[in-house]
């Protein structure tokens, strides 16, 4: 759906340039949710405004649904850009227009009957919960509700693709989660693609199937959620995931005051089902070692529950080393701390 292909942008001048993006090459699949996570000014929002060509790539090349984007002329832009939305942080509502013409207004612009545009709207109004507020003006709104708005106006020419620049990173945690959900409901009714950019990796777990690392122009890891989330390879990632996570500073001191040539500090990685099974407790009866809690975290990735436990094992070194054979046996993710 979503294809970029040495895509790179500069800016300023040939003699002194700064380069945002540099050789991306990225693919986000149809029904697909893709998120793309990174600091401030690693790039990430000009990378989703060079996908609708809101910025022009230096070089490389933007594919959406089977067409290059940066290969057409203006008309011809114009007309496949009606098939990306595009919401935003701080919304970009007309302020002097009520909630109805907001989301009319896209339909407006291509001369859309007004029977049409007022069964559209009338549907969208439904979709994001704002059937009671058509009349309102975006002062009179809250942030939830702008942003409703924004996606619903965002829907109003049945994009196959939505674009979510920091969708949810002036809202309130609350208010957050509630986009989400709409966002996953609006994915799930209608198979849209959806990319979103986001710091938050609270975003990237809570809706998105794949992700991206992106960091100074450049994506320096790419995966599953699952994957890329319990097993990071890059340490910007691996700071991402930190700060969603508590107890760093004690778990580094429970490491480094627990180890002894009769124990090993091990990370056991729960996935599905396992997640809630008594694994661990049925596999130390068998092989007598004790084992005491390090740290411990059970939650979601989207749909998918996972745990993960950082125990220490104490005992004899052979039954340890079974253990832990025995847990890679029924499928776990272990890994030797120590």
């Amino acid at each position: 759906m979503i294809e970029l292909k040495q895509l790179t942008k500069k800016y300023g001048t040939k003699k002194k340039s700064t380069t945002a993006l540099s050789e991306i090459d990225l693919q986000v699949g149809k029904g697909e949710i893709f998120g793309v996570i990174g600091h401030s000014g690693a790039g990430k929002s000009t990378l989703i405004r060079c996908i609708n060509l809101l910025e022009r790539p230096t070089s490389g090349e933007v594919w959406v649904n089977g067409v290059n984007l940066t290969a057409l002329g203006k008309g011809d832009l114009q007309k496949h850009r009606r098939k990306i939305g595009m919401i935003f942080q701080h919304f970009n509502l007309l302020s002097s227009a009520t909630v109805y013409d907001n989301i009319a207004f896209p339909l407006t612009l291509t001369n859309t009957p007004k029977a049409d545009i007022k069964k559209k709207v009338s549907d969208l109004l439904a979709l994001v919960g704002l059937e009671d507020h058509k009349n309102k003006y975006p002062a009179q709104l809250s942030g939830g509700q702008k942003q409703r708005v924004g996606i619903a106006r965002a829907l109003a020419s049945d994009p196959d693709v939505l674009l979510c620049d920091e969708a949810t990173s002036a809202l309130d945690p609350q208010t957050t989660d509630s986009i989400l959900r709409l966002l996953l409901d609006i994915n799930k009714k209608f198979n849209l693609t959806i990319m979103l950019i986001t710091h938050e990796m609270h975003v990237i777990q809570s809706v998105c199937d794949r992700v991206a690392v992106i960091h100074a122009g450049g994506i320096v890891e790419e995966g599953p959620v699952t994957e890329v989330f319990l097993k990071p390879k890059h340490q910007v990632t691996r700071e991402f995931i930190n700060r969603e996570t508590t107890g760093a500073d004690a778990l580094k001191l429970a490491l480094s005051t627990t180890n002894s040539e009769s124990s090993k500090q091990v990370k056991i990685t729960f996935l599905g089902a396992q997640t809630y099974d008594s694994l661990l407790s049925q596999i130390v009866r068998e092989t007598g070692v004790n084992f005491a809690i390090l740290q411990g975290t059970i939650s979601t990735i989207k749909d998918m529950p996972y745990g993960q436990l950082l125990v220490s094992f104490e005992g004899e070194a052979s039954n340890i080393n079974r253990t832990i054979t025995l847990l890679k046996e029924r499928n776990l993710d272990v890994e030797v701390m120590n």
